[in-house]
């Protein structure tokens, strides 16, 4: 028989966040309540009510003089506000991979668009998710409920969409949905939101089904991604979920050739090592049963010891604090087991094995590995040693910290969590924080977008008594863009084209960055035709293709050009509009003198008032208004002047206009019947 366990089984980086910040708060001394169960796992939750937590099923029922935790499900914007109304201090423990599915729901509805959920509607998260819609929202739990969706609101073609998922929703259920939403709407912006550790879970745990007799799913049967699990699973072989060890299905463990275990996101881990240790008695009260195996021989006491033999022992005696090396000799999910040369099993916890949540054992150790380690706790009862590596390596790693900001060393670290006020990265197993004002080149920009990333820094302040350090992630962008600019400066020059991201936009024009430099593309240059305001042609973000037009290199300013030759408006004229066109204009503006005209976009040309028509005009309003498009003939054209007289007369005069076209408008016939009222005489 062979026992396989999964590499993702067990708790993720939200759930252990979540679970860690209560107990913390507990060792903190503090009154804990938790709106609804941090977490769906009885024995973690049974383990919290008997140290005094409480769980509260509103903001209501949350007794006074509590922490309110919310748990990594999230919850709505009402639950926030009910919070800050009763006064009450609160952790927020909601996990990242949710809160960006909030952050995209409340941007995207603010908008005015319908946002579409892939989930359980009755599932925490996904009512969270809708607390924060700011508009219409709906839930689909299938491909099927999805088409019904749309055979019911046909009105969803007209109006921006977007779709989110559920971050424990169905991978293949989630394919299956996006084939069908793409079908229908175009207009669709869909949002990948599903936790990378839930499509990892569930990829590893169908594998494993593939290749075994039975499944072993180990997690509450209230917890959606443990649900899950069973589902994927029970599509390749004998499947059965279980809560603890006794629920173990004996007979089915006896019979399997191969068995594979995984676990939900809410499992932890010691529940996970009391299912495989049960299993393992199960295999060997089997193996017994079929042959005799040789009893070892009985350990002396220390009367029947030699001195040198009783010395041995006494040194093998371990105390907590001490440091020791060990060999790996196997490796968990949630930890590895090593030999300490005691008669006690030596284990190292995911969490003392390293500061990044996102790391994986294998990726840290190798079974046969001699790593130093220091001891934590010794259970005599249980015949076990806790270790951790953690420890001792953040105590070198804040050697260099310290000498990193005294040497102003640049460090690389990983995004580990955004919390108020910035973010935390682990460097050497040191936990930085970076201040938000310090996270990004410029104020403004998303930290989410840093979150698991690789980032380099420089120590800016320590705390040497608190073992806390503060770094700058700007700091070396700027030296960065610096570099950039150098290299920039000593290769520019004038009618050199450049691809660069709009990055700002003010009344007068906007910047766009061309490699580390920002240039200004001027309102002038951005459109042949006048604009009142750089957003009308180009916002934040854009990739445009820009020209250098000018140069200073003493100030460090880049003008560039951005309108394209062949858009020129005068260039067009030349090529569609020469002298004798008949071209329908629409009339812009009056003067004593006559009318100007828009030809194309951007040109403009002048009927004099003795072009108006076939007769003597007054004033131009006489015959013509702002806003009407008349008939008009290209006379002459003045490239170097720009300047372009038009003709209605000539038309009238050719018979291609009817003069009866221009006789006196009905409101200006009008005036003069008024006028002329006015100044006739009263008869007594």
């Amino acid at each position: 028989m062979s026992i396989t366990v999964a590499k993702s089984a067990g708790f993720c980086f939200g759930v252990t966040r979540a679970v860690d910040l209560v107990y913390r708060l507990l060792d903190e001394g503090k009154k804990v309540c938790t709106l609804g169960p941090i977490i769906h796992n009885d024995h973690v939750v049974k383990d919290l009510e008997a140290r005094g937590v409480c769980i509260a099923g509103s903001v209501d029922d949350v007794p006074d003089g509590y922490m309110v935790v919310i748990r990594s499900h999230g919850v709505g914007r009402p639950v926030y506000e009910a919070i800050e109304k009763r006064g009450l201090h609160f952790a927020d423990a909601t996990c990242p991979f949710v809160s960006k599915i909030h952050h995209i729901v409340a941007e995207r509805s603010g908008m005015g668009e319908v946002i579409l959920i892939a989930g359980d509607e009755n599932h925490p998260e996904v009512q969270g998710v809708r607390g924060h819609c700011r508009g219409k929202s709906y839930v689909f739990r299938d491909a099927g409920q999805l088409e019904e969706l749309v055979k019911s609101h046909p009105e969803f073609g007209e109006k921006g969409i977007s779709i989110v998922a559920q971050t424990t929703f169905s991978l293949k259920e989630w394919k299956k949905c996006l084939e069908g939403a793409k079908k229908v709407y175009t207009n669709a912006v869909i949002f990948d939101t599903i936790c990378n550790a839930t499509g990892t879970r569930q990829m590893e745990a169908e594998q494993l089904a593939a290749q075994s007799d039975l499944m072993i799913i180990v997690g509450g049967r209230q917890s959606s991604n443990t649900e899950k699990l069973r589902s994927v699973c029970a599509a390749h072989c004998e499947t059965v979920l279980i809560e603890e060890a006794s629920e173990l299905p004996v007979k089915q463990v006896r019979r399997a050739g191969s068995i594979g275990v995984t676990a939900g996101a809410s499992t932890p881990a010691s529940i996970i090592k009391e299912v495989l240790q049960a299993m393992s008695e199960i295999v060997n009260n089997e193996m017994e049963k079929q042959e005799p195996v040789e009893q070892e021989a009985p350990q002396k006491s220390f009367d029947e010891m030699t001195f040198e033999e009783a010395l041995e022992a006494s040194l093998k005696n371990l105390n907590t604090g001490e440091k020791v090396k060990g060999v790996v000799v196997s490796i968990a999910p949630n930890e590895i087991q090593v030999d300490v040369g005691r008669k006690q099993a030596g284990y190292v916890p995911l969490s003392e094995l390293t500061s990044d949540p996102n790391a994986k054992p294998e990726d840290i150790v190798k079974v046969g590995d001699e790593i130093e380690l220091l001891i934590m706790r010794t259970n005599d009862q249980e015949g076990t040693i806790m270790l951790s590596k953690r420890r001792l390596d953040a105590a070198k790693g804040w050697e260099e910290i310290v000498d990193a900001s005294e040497n102003g060393t640049i460090m690389e670290g990983t995004v580990t969590e955004i919390i108020k006020g910035g973010l935390l990265a682990v460097c050497n197993n040191v936990k930085v924080f970076i201040p938000a004002s310090q996270a990004t080149m410029s104020r403004g920009e998303p930290l989410e977008d840093l979150l698991r990333k690789k980032v380099q820094f420089r120590i800016i302040e320590i705390n040497r008594n608190r073992k806390r350090a503060v770094g700058s992630i700007r700091s070396v962008l700027k030296d960065q863009r610096k570099e950039l600019e150098d290299k920039f400066w000593e290769s520019v020059e004038v009618g050199a084209h450049y691809t660069g991201t709009v990055k700002s936009l003010t009344s007068y024009g906007a910047f766009v960055d061309i490699g580390g430099v920002d240039g200004m593309i001027h309102v002038s240059e951005l459109s042949w035709s006048r604009i009142k305001h750089p957003s009308e042609v180009v916002k934040v973000g854009d990739t445009v293709d820009v020209t250098i037009k000018e140069i200073d290199p003493e100030k460090r300013r880049i003008s560039l050009g951005y309108r394209k030759a062949e858009d020129n408006p005068w260039e067009i004229l030349k090529r569609d509009y020469p002298v004798g066109t008949v071209c329908d204009v629409k009339i812009v503006g009056m003067t004593q003198f006559g009318a100007f005209a828009q030809i194309i976009p951007g040109i403009d040309g002048l009927i004099h008032i003795s072009q108006i028509a076939d007769r003597r005009v007054g004033k131009p309003q006489d015959v013509l208004s702002v806003g009407q498009v008349v008939k008009a003939k290209i006379t002459d054209i003045d490239f170097e002047k720009k300047r372009i007289s038009l003709s209605i007369r000539v038309l009238i005069e050719e018979g291609i206009l009817d003069p009866a076209d221009f006789e006196d408008k009905p409101e200006v016939a009008a005036e003069k019947a008024e006028e002329e009222a006015a100044e006739a005489p009263v008869e007594e």
